[in-house]
């Protein structure tokens, strides 16, 4: 009897030991920072925490009375430029016929010709600092690059928005996979593209994963490595969700 009693112990620890079994986090592969390219006052936000956002969807905004001041001095040089080039022109046309008949200088209509020049190009570089100006203000209108969620929001209306500081995190609901961690010891027993048992117990959904990733770089408190893993993700699946990975080993 003791080694009946012996043998289904022995067998049963042989059983478990062909599993895996790892608590594991439901986690977006496609997590965004969203932050201004200009810095501003911020006029209008249209989100908030948890709010579901799709491609192109305006998120905030950024006041333009900065934009607005350069676009009327660069409209202004424009204008300045194209008024002073129109009396040079109407000059230079009229001593070119004076020159014709000898009644002028040819230094004299070379000088014209010169501002006349001169003129064009400051006319040209105006319209291009124009486009520059107006270029600006789609960067002011923030929008979503992606569809997702909005995880966590760290600005507010009338507060300033600051070039490379994060206003908003934007989580992509279309890209979940499956977060773990495998000790040391059962590291190479596995392998990229190995298909798992992935378990959502709150929401009582079953599916097969696959390991799309193995993170090569240990954890010194708890000796593990972080691995990832791709599934087949339904509506109600969000990231931070409790999930099991069972592994079963050839």
């Amino acid at each position: 009897m003791k080694k009946l009693i012996l043998s289904l112990l022995l067998t049963i620890a042989s059983l478990n030991a062909q599993n895996i079994e790892l608590s594991a986090t439901v986690i977006s592969d496609n997590e965004k920072y969203i932050t201004s390219r200009f810095m501003g006052f911020i006029k209008e936000l249209k989100v908030s925490e948890g709010s579901i956002v799709k491609k192109g969807q305006l998120l905030y905004k950024i006041d333009t009375t900065d934009i607005d001041a350069k676009k009327s001095q660069a409209q202004l040089q424009v204008s300045m430029y194209k008024t002073q080039f129109e009396i040079v022109n109407r000059n230079y046309e009229r001593f070119q016929r004076l020159y014709k008949k000898g009644l002028v200088s040819k230094a004299k209509v070379e000088e014209l010709e010169m501002n006349y020049r001169n003129l064009n190009d400051m006319i040209e570089i105006a319209k291009a600092q124009l486009k520059e100006v107006n270029n600006q203000y789609k960067y002011l209108a923030i929008k979503a690059p992606n569809s997702g969620v909005v995880t966590k929001k760290m600005i507010k209306v009338g507060e300033m928005a600051i070039p490379g500081m994060p206003a908003l995190i934007l989580t992509d609901l279309s890209d979940l996979k499956i977060k773990a961690e495998i000790s040391e010891g059962d590291l190479f027993k596995i392998k990229v593209g190995d298909k798992v048992e992935v378990q959502i117990p709150s929401l009582k959904y079953n599916t097969i994963g696959n390991i799309t990733s193995i993170i090569p770089s240990s954890n010194p408190m708890t000796h593990t490595f972080m691995i990832k893993i791709s599934f087949k993700s339904t509506s109600q699946v969000y990231p931070g969700m409790y999930a099991k990975v069972n592994i079963r080993l050839k």
